[in-house]
């Protein structure tokens, strides 16, 4: 059997390999002739998985008829140009086949789950989920009440308290985790941005004047203050101003 992309002149030199009597010289022979398959090749990547089809193609080349001590044991004869067996395709009926088996397989752990807030969490995650494969899929905005439609097709009502509560209190679109929090601080039932402002340099400066008074110390603004008034009640600096004038 001739492998063509190998050429004739190394096809001729596996056939006078074969003919060799001495076991030992043979085996050199063969590793010899190994390296100059590989540079036949040379853009082939280096690894154990391609020097193993260097050795399977000088089998084969040889019509299985080498023997030598090969790293690697020689090919079947039978799997040569067997086909290999056809992957088996899912025949799992999906219903919604742009959501995925694994979306299922979660629908399925959420309705295990014996905790109500984690159902709900869980079947909240799943839903923006399924509203983001659908959009997706549809190249369009989803729409809630579809996405929630085909969850409980999903679940086969499994699922029918959390989904409307999903419906009814518009948990789709944010979070389960940011929606709970928002909820622990307040009675409406809408999300609220809070900011906070620094306070300003007046506040922190009349901190600091209530802390030195507290202390019974002057603060560097009360001292300085204080020198100004000096400097002006005191008439050797009056004469000092004076004699700089003229």
């Amino acid at each position: 059997m001739r492998l063509k992309e190998y050429g004739s002149n190394i096809q001729k030199l596996v056939d006078y390999l074969v003919t060799i009597s001495d076991r030992e010289k043979r085996t050199k022979q063969a590793y010899v002739l190994i390296e100059l398959m590989r540079q036949i090749h040379p853009s082939m990547k280096e690894g154990q998985d391609y020097t193993n089809k260097l050795w399977d193609d000088l089998y084969i080349m040889s019509r299985f008829r080498l023997d030598v001590d090969s790293p690697f044991p020689p090919p079947s004869p039978e799997a040569i140009g067997k086909k290999p067996n056809p992957v088996p395709y899912n025949t799992h009926h999906l219903q919604f086949r742009h959501y995925g088996r694994n979306l299922e397989v979660m629908v399925e752990k959420a309705i295990s789950l014996t905790n109500e807030y984690e159902r709900w969490a869980f079947a909240s995650y799943i839903a923006k989920m399924m509203k983001s494969f659908y959009t997706a899929w549809n190249k369009d905005n989803a729409d809630d009440s579809t996405v929630l439609e085909h969850l409980k097709i999903i679940s086969k009502g499994g699922l029918n308290t959390e989904i409307d509560r999903i419906r009814n209190e518009g948990y789709l679109d944010i979070a389960p985790r940011d929606r709970y929090s928002s909820n622990a601080g307040g009675s409406s039932g809408h999300h609220h941005s809070h900011t906070h402002s620094r306070p300003n340099n007046n506040y922190r400066n009349n901190d600091r004047n209530d802390r030195s008074e507290r202390g019974g110390q002057p603060n560097n603004f009360q001292r300085r203050n204080n020198n100004n008034n000096n400097n002006r009640n005191n008439p050797n600096n009056h004469f000092n101003r004076n004699n700089r004038k003229k």
